[in-house]
């Protein structure tokens, strides 16, 4: 089998052995070199040759942003994942590290109580990712998942109906996609955007407030109880879920802390299918780059009721995971590359609602 070859970089003793050991647990991993800050790391990756490097934020010599960015000047493709600390600091530090080119990022455990739930939380965080970015490190003669053609129902040409929002689910990758799409809409944009990043807390309220910065729209950590309204974008807050309710003549943000689903919480299938139930077919539901299959099961009720699925392209996406889900299944309207993504948003939800405002106009 091909092993997936990691480099670790932190300048903590305990952590690199914690990384090691934890990683090192997996068939299909193996830590082949370690370094305790980023000129060392610069140093060995032509020796070791390694797949993706895991690389800490805080470290003498050079630090995870400086060594990042050489990274990516002379190793564009090399995959890196980022290991930080769940703080204010590490959320700004990640953002701007994943800004600059970083492929995804892990929060370092603390206050766990003891080493044996330390390195099983690493393995059960980091080992997905690391394989979601080297999927060419497959045991031999496994086989690759059979494509499952989409229907021609789903696939075919529909007739564009009212859209009264967009929901939107990302994972690894989605901060930058959504970094992407978010700014280039326009601040006259006709129905209320709800998004579902896979971030944990405080990380989610940054980039809500980056996003903010960046865009015409006003963009903002969802509330419980916040009135749902065109030229609003709402980011489900780290851990819990985001759901829509009817309370009298507004729709409002309601956040519960229910049982994850897809291992996550906020989980994209969750948003989805709250926002079926008040809005029925008149939904688009985008799905970006992200590991995994969240948001799949949500999709089907939209698409049912002929509602729009708009997923990100295999070659613009991070991890083609969450939109590769929806794909097999044939669920997808419509298939575009981020950088399209933007104006696909803007088109839809802009047409269908000068349409509706036509035919209103015309029955006066």
């Amino acid at each position: 089998m091909n092993k997936i070859r990691v480099l670790v970089v932190d300048d903590s003793t305990v952590i690199r052995r914690l990384l090691t050991d934890s990683l090192s647990s997996d068939p299909l991993i193996e830590v082949v070199g370690t370094a305790a800050h980023g000129r060392i790391a610069l140093a060995k990756i032509p020796q070791l040759n390694p797949d993706v490097i895991t690389l800490d934020m805080e470290m003498p010599e050079m630090d995870g942003i400086e060594t990042l960015v050489e990274i990516r000047k002379l190793y564009p493709k090399l995959p890196v994942v980022m290991f930080s600390t769940l703080t204010e600091r590490g959320a700004t530090a990640t953002l701007d590290a994943l800004a600059k080119g970083a492929n995804d990022y892990v929060t370092k455990p603390a206050n766990v109580g003891s080493v044996s739930v330390a390195m099983q939380r690493v393995r059960e965080e980091m080992i997905p990712r690391l394989k979601s970015l080297c999927p060419s490190a497959v045991a031999a003669g496994t086989a690759a998942p059979k494509r499952i053609v989409p229907r021609a129902s789903a696939n075919g040409k529909r007739a564009l109906r009212r859209i009264d929002a967009v929901v939107i689910g990302s994972s690894t990758g989605g901060p930058n996609a959504l970094q992407e799409i978010i700014p280039r809409l326009p601040a006259d944009f006709p129905v209320p955007i709800l998004a579902v990043q896979h971030m944990p807390p405080i990380f989610t309220r940054h980039l809500a407030d980056r996003l903010n910065h960046l865009s015409q729209l006003t963009v903002t950590e969802a509330n419980h109880g916040d009135p749902v309204h065109a030229g609003g974008v709402w980011i489900a807050p780290g851990d819990f879920h985001m759901k829509l309710a009817r309370v009298g003549n507004e729709v409002q943000v309601h956040l519960d802390q229910g049982i994850p689903e897809n291992s996550c919480r906020p989980a994209v299938d969750v948003l989805f299918r709250s926002a079926h139930s008040l809005y029925g077919g008149n939904l688009l539901a985008v799905v970006l780059t992200g590991m995994g299959q969240d948001g799949t099961r949500g999709c089907e009720p939209i698409q049912a009721s002929g509602g729009q699925i708009l997923i990100q392209d295999e070659a613009s996406s991070v991890v083609w995971g969450m939109p590769a889900a929806v794909h097999r299944a044939g669920l997808e309207t419509s298939i575009q590359p981020l950088s399209h993504i933007a104006s696909e948003i803007d088109r839809l939800a802009t047409n269908s609602n000068r349409t509706r405002l036509t035919g209103a106009l015309a029955c006066r």
